[in-house]
Protein backbone atom coordinates (compact mmCIF):
# COMPACT_ATOMS: atom_id res chain seq x y z
CA UNK A 1 0.00 0.00 0.00
CA UNK A 2 1.38 3.49 -0.64
CA UNK A 3 1.51 6.17 1.61
CA UNK A 4 -0.93 9.19 0.80
CA UNK A 5 0.23 12.45 -0.78
CA UNK A 6 -0.24 14.23 2.32
CA UNK A 7 2.02 11.84 4.18
CA UNK A 8 4.78 11.91 1.81
CA UNK A 9 5.31 15.81 2.43
CA UNK A 10 5.25 15.50 5.90
CA UNK A 11 8.69 13.44 5.51
CA UNK A 12 10.02 16.16 3.09
CA UNK A 13 9.20 18.64 5.45
CA UNK A 14 11.13 16.41 8.08
CA UNK A 15 13.81 15.78 6.71
CA UNK A 16 14.69 19.45 5.54
CA UNK A 17 15.83 19.54 9.07
CA UNK A 18 19.60 21.64 9.76
CA UNK A 19 22.26 18.49 8.65
CA UNK A 20 24.53 17.77 11.56
CA UNK A 21 27.59 19.36 11.82
CA UNK A 22 30.35 17.13 9.78
CA UNK A 23 32.51 14.89 12.49
CA UNK A 24 35.88 15.97 12.89
CA UNK A 25 38.63 13.74 10.67
CA UNK A 26 39.60 10.54 13.22
CA UNK A 27 42.82 8.85 11.54
CA UNK A 28 42.19 5.13 10.72
CA UNK A 29 44.81 3.20 12.61
CA UNK A 30 45.69 1.72 9.34
CA UNK A 31 46.43 5.20 8.26
CA UNK A 32 50.22 5.84 7.87
CA UNK A 33 51.60 8.78 9.93
CA UNK A 34 52.26 12.00 8.03
CA UNK A 35 54.81 15.17 9.05
CA UNK A 36 54.54 18.17 7.99
CA UNK A 37 58.28 19.32 7.55
CA UNK A 38 59.16 23.03 7.82
CA UNK A 39 61.06 24.85 4.96
CA UNK A 40 64.00 24.50 6.81
CA UNK A 41 63.83 20.81 7.61
CA UNK A 42 62.83 20.86 3.68
CA UNK A 43 65.87 22.26 2.82
CA UNK A 44 68.15 19.71 4.62
CA UNK A 45 66.65 16.43 3.57
CA UNK A 46 66.57 17.52 0.16
CA UNK A 47 70.37 18.21 0.45
CA UNK A 48 71.18 14.55 2.04
CA UNK A 49 68.67 12.78 -0.83
CA UNK A 50 71.29 14.70 -3.10
CA UNK A 51 67.94 15.24 -5.10
CA UNK A 52 65.79 18.32 -6.07
CA UNK A 53 62.22 18.45 -4.98
CA UNK A 54 60.49 18.23 -8.22
CA UNK A 55 62.37 14.33 -8.95
CA UNK A 56 60.41 13.27 -5.62
CA UNK A 57 56.74 11.53 -5.45
CA UNK A 58 54.24 14.33 -5.57
CA UNK A 59 51.04 14.50 -3.09
CA UNK A 60 47.91 16.92 -3.20
CA UNK A 61 47.36 19.38 -0.63
CA UNK A 62 43.84 17.85 -0.27
CA UNK A 63 45.16 13.93 0.25
CA UNK A 64 42.87 13.09 3.41
CA UNK A 65 46.77 11.70 4.93
CA UNK A 66 47.58 15.45 5.74
CA UNK A 67 44.56 15.33 8.02
CA UNK A 68 46.80 13.38 10.76
CA UNK A 69 49.64 15.94 11.04
CA UNK A 70 48.15 18.33 13.67
CA UNK A 71 50.31 21.12 12.20
CA UNK A 72 48.82 20.65 8.93
CA UNK A 73 45.22 20.73 10.22
CA UNK A 74 46.37 24.43 12.61
CA UNK A 75 48.21 25.68 8.91
CA UNK A 76 45.37 25.10 7.02
CA UNK A 77 42.73 26.57 9.36
CA UNK A 78 45.02 29.66 9.19
CA UNK A 79 45.53 30.03 5.20
CA UNK A 80 48.94 28.73 5.51
CA UNK A 81 50.63 27.95 2.01
CA UNK A 82 52.21 24.23 2.02
CA UNK A 83 52.81 24.12 -2.03
CA UNK A 84 56.09 22.81 -2.15
CA UNK A 85 57.28 21.79 1.30
CA UNK A 86 58.03 17.73 1.94
CA UNK A 87 55.10 15.81 4.00
CA UNK A 88 57.63 12.68 5.82
CA UNK A 89 55.26 9.59 5.62
CA UNK A 90 55.86 6.88 8.24
CA UNK A 91 55.17 3.32 7.68
CA UNK A 92 55.50 0.29 9.45
CA UNK A 93 57.43 -2.33 7.80
CA UNK A 94 58.24 -5.98 8.67
CA UNK A 95 61.93 -5.72 7.38
CA UNK A 96 62.87 -2.30 8.26
CA UNK A 97 60.87 -1.57 11.17
CA UNK A 98 59.29 2.04 10.11
CA UNK A 99 60.07 2.75 6.28
CA UNK A 100 59.99 6.72 5.71
CA UNK A 101 59.21 7.97 2.44
CA UNK A 102 58.78 11.61 1.44
CA UNK A 103 56.20 13.40 -0.80
CA UNK A 104 56.37 16.57 -2.00
CA UNK A 105 52.88 18.89 -1.90
CA UNK A 106 50.94 19.82 -4.93
CA UNK A 107 48.29 22.13 -5.26
CA UNK A 108 44.86 20.20 -5.66
CA UNK A 109 43.19 20.10 -9.18
CA UNK A 110 41.06 23.04 -9.27
CA UNK A 111 43.55 25.63 -7.93
CA UNK A 112 44.17 25.17 -3.74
Amino acid sequence: MTPSPARRTKKRAASAAPAKPLRPFVAHHLLPRHEILTEEETKQVLETLETVAERLPKILVGDPGLQTDPKFVAGRDAGENFTGRLVRIHRPSATAGTAVAYRLIVPAIGGS
